[in-house]
Order: C-alpha cells, then sequence, then structure tokens
C-alpha cells in the first residue's frame, strides 16, 4: 500500500517550480513515498468561468485530506518568517491528525533575524525585545513562532534546520532530503531507500 506525502512550501513561486517538484517527487519515490505536489502550477487546467485562487486552494485542500503525512519547508520567506500558505497547510495537517515533518534552510531564529534587519529594539525597562510598533518578539530560540516549532516537537519531528548559502535558499533539498528519511524511518518498514533496500536483497 502506498503512502502519499504532501509537499508543501515557498519553491511553488520559482519560475523552475516544476522541475524541483519533480526532483522532490523522485527523492520520496526513493524511500517508497508517493510525493503530492501542490496545485498552484496547474492554473491552467482551471475550468473556465472558475476562480483560479478558489481552485487552487479546493484542489490542495483534497490532495492533503488524501495524503497520509507532509513534509513542510517552512524557509523566511518574504520576511523573517515562514510561507503563510504553508504554515496553514502545517497547521491544517496537524488539525487531521496526520504526521508532519518540517524543515528551514537556515539555522538562525526568529529573533536573530528580526535584529538582522534593525525592526527591533531592547525595552530595558521590561527586559524583553519590541518590535517597531512596541510589541514584543518572542525570545525562545525557536526557528519561528512558538506555534510551528511546539506543534512539531509535540509530533516527535522538531524542525529540521539545515545552512544554506542564499543563493539556494529554496532549491537546496538536504533539509528536505532529512524529513523524507525520518519519515521513512517511522512510517515505513526501514528508512534506507527502496533501491537500496533491493540491492541489500540481492
Amino acid at each position: 500500500m502506498e503512502t502519499k506525502v504532501y509537499l508543501a512550501g515557498p519553491e511553488v513561486f520559482l519560475c523552475d517550480a516544476a522541475a524541483l517538484g519533480a526532483k522532490k517527487k523522485a527523492l520520496c519515490e526513493g524511500y517508497g513515498f508517493t510525493g503530492l505536489l501542490p496545485f498552484d502550477n496547474e492554473v491552467s487546467a482551471v475550468p473556465a468561468g472558475e476562480r483560479s485562487d478558489r481552485a487552487i486552494y479546493g484542489a490542495n485542500l483534497a490532495l492533503m485530506q488524501e495524503a497520509d503525512c507532509a513534509i513542510i519547508n517552512l524557509t523566511p520567506f518574504r520576511g523573517p518568517s515562514a510561507d503563510v500558505g504553508s504554515v496553514f497547510e502545517l497547521g491544517l495537517m496537524v488539525g487531521l491528525d496526520k504526521p508532519v515533518f518540517g524543515y528551514s534552510n537556515t539555522t538562525t531564529d526568529l529573533l536573530s533575524r528580526m535584529r538582522q534587519t534593525g525592526s527591533v529594539l531592547f525595552d530595558d525597562q521590561d527586559g524583553v525585545w519590541r518590535d517597531q510598533y512596541g510589541m514584543r518578539v518572542e525570545d525562545f530560540g525557536n526557528a519561528d513562532n512558538l506555534m510551528i516549532d511546539a506543534c512539531l516537537a509535540e509530533q516527535g519531528h522538531p524542525l529540521v534546520r539545515v545552512n544554506v548559502a542564499d543563493g539556494d535558499l529554496y532549491r537546496d533539498l538536504r533539509g528536505f532530503a532529512e524529513c523524507l528519511r525520518l519519515a521513512a524511518q517511522e512510517l515505513l518498514t526501514a528508512a534506507a531507500p527502496v533501491s537500496s533496500r533491493r540491492d541489500n536483497r540481492a
């Protein structure tokens, strides 16, 4: 019986998203999974007269319901935090009580990234960091908002962090491959790729 994994992340917005998605699906197959890619790049398949955004939402929702688990790219996107769409998908999969594995192609924590932008100041009176609106910034050493890190940790799947150069931030697949290994170790009979298991039986 095949095990289906939903593959979420901001790389759907890359100009070569389809090619990268094919690489991710191939890696999934190597571990015995069937990768399910979001519908975002299939807008041409939307029926005439139907809103593209609603069609994409509905198709992706169906894929998440079909999937047995998910691997989500939580690399910061268009700001210090993860892509909001991917975070929604993370929450939905957790709410569906399905295993979720996440990775980030940066090893810095949320506060460190905000400090690098100069958008936070330390409040000596209260002993906390605050943003430009005077709102407290979390300082737990987490990769992102505590709800993201904590929900993964509660499942026993701490966020995988990989240090990647800016030029490869959304194309590097080392974190993805590690999530696949962890998922296979937990959900399948062995963590070795299918090809390796065949070789071992030969």
